[in-house]
């Protein structure tokens, strides 16, 4: 599957999320998400992992994105859901549902009654790569989906929130085709936000940049909930979003 060919055609979020499921156009990372679903880990042992590429989540008109990096083995990989299933996806559903991006605060399978609020959570990155770590050319494949994703919201997007620094630096490029990015980039930090005009006198897009959510950060403070919440919230209000928090 050629993802840089099959992406451009896509109409509908639907479509999408179908072709994403089905895509093996890493071979790395197809055989990793494939050992890690057999082997699963000792907790879940008597679980039935997703094992494929995980789609993107969340309303189809959504004013707002979330980008993270990828699915977690034994998160998303498991679940089939984007930070479902793990402590970084617990960390997340907990502050968005204070701020009023979610029905509830936390995300435990596909088919829970989960529902965000004017807001999409995608990746660049479909597959479980090893390490958390995808190759530069893993990333660009990908990137295709990611980019005809935005592109199906962008009538209705007026905001991102990139999840780490690897997030940051991949939307750039992507944004660049409907929206004047600035030269040189603007380097990632959290809290930083920048504002990129349209090209086709459409609306403006917020980029927002926000420490990731990965055990790493939090388990050390260097991202806190009313950290995650603040950013969060302006992200919404600036997605035009109504907030309880913030």
């Amino acid at each position: 599957m050629d993802p840089g060919r099959l992406a451009p055609g896509v109409t509908s979020r639907a479509e999408l999320d179908e072709l994403v499921v089905r895509c093996d156009a890493c071979p790395r990372l197809v055989a990793w998400r494939e050992q890690v679903a057999r082997d699963r880990r000792r907790a879940y042992a008597d679980q039935t992992y997703w094992g494929r590429p995980v789609p993107g989540f969340g309303a189809d008109d959504a004013p707002l994105a979330i980008v993270g990096l990828a699915p977690a083995a034994h998160g998303g990989n498991r679940t089939g859901r984007m930070f479902t299933g793990d402590r970084a996806g617990d960390f997340l559903y907990a502050a968005m549902y204070e701020v009023g991006l979610a029905s509830a605060p936390v995300s435990t399978a596909r088919d829970d009654d989960l529902r965000l609020i004017g807001t999409r959570i995608t990746a660049p990155v479909h597959c479980a790569p090893p390490d958390n770590k995808p190759t530069p050319a893993e990333r660009d494949r990908c990137g295709s989906w990611l980019r005809r994703e935005l592109e199906l919201l962008r009538p209705s997007l007026r905001a991102v929130l990139a999840l780490g620094g690897f997030a940051w630096r991949t939307l750039f490029p992507i944004l660049a085709a409907d929206w004047k990015v600035p030269v040189p980039r603007p380097k990632f930090g959290h809290g930083v936000r920048i504002v990129l005009p349209a090209r086709d006198g459409g609306s403006d897009l917020t980029v927002f940049g926000c420490f990731h959510v990965s055990q790493q950060n939090t388990f050390t403070g260097t991202l806190t909930p009313p950290m995650l919440r603040t950013v969060l919230a302006s992200a919404a209000q600036a997605a035009g979003l109504a907030t309880t928090t913030g």
